[in-house]
């Protein structure tokens, strides 16, 4: 059991972690108002590795333990072509939040806002250009990134599923 703990415990150590946002909602009742708080987190290990989660509770740091907690539960893996950007265009949905992500050239960094920020920046991408469409509530866009990210193919991940070979592509 302790190996175990101390595992998850360096698993942890090596993910980054940045707070999408903090909200504060408000439950109105027969008895006055009950204020709890929302925290959306990413984490990520800026080589492909990256997950949203989101906690709930009556104060922010707990909240954002809870948030942690869920997020470390939803890593997923992301392809990246040279450790710095994707093979092609991607667009990831999430409500009404649309995200478009599309590769770029070396040196050109990260083009992106906000929440599509933060997750593309724990994930490790480096070089890309990002639109977000639709809605722009944090959570969504956030979502709608990683599902983009995650829509991903490589060159050898399609010639695997057509049965050739990456030349023949």
């Amino acid at each position: 059991m302790a190996r175990q703990e101390k595992t998850m415990d360096a698993k942890k150590k090596l993910l980054d972690e940045k707070v999408v946002s903090i909200s504060r909602v408000t439950k109105v009742t027969k008895g006055g108002r009950h204020f709890r708080f929302s925290a959306t987190m990413v984490v990520g290990d800026g080589k492909g590795l990256v997950g949203i989660g989101t906690g709930k509770a009556n104060e922010v740091p707990e909240a954002i333990k809870k948030g942690l907690q869920a997020a470390n539960k939803n890593l997923v893996r992301v392809s990246l072509v040279d450790n710095r950007t994707i093979s092609h265009e991607a667009i990831g949905s999430c409500g009404r939040a649309r995200v478009l992500i599309k590769p770029a050239p070396e040196g050109t960094g990260i083009i992106a806002g906000g929440a599509a920020r933060a997750v593309l920046e724990l994930a490790g991408v480096k070089d890309i250009v990002s639109k977000s469409l639709g809605s722009n509530t944090k959570v969504n866009v956030a979502k709608a990134t990683l599902e983009a990210l995650t829509s991903v193919r490589t060159a050898e991940q399609i010639a695997e599923l057509r049965g050739k070979k990456v030349e023949e592509l």
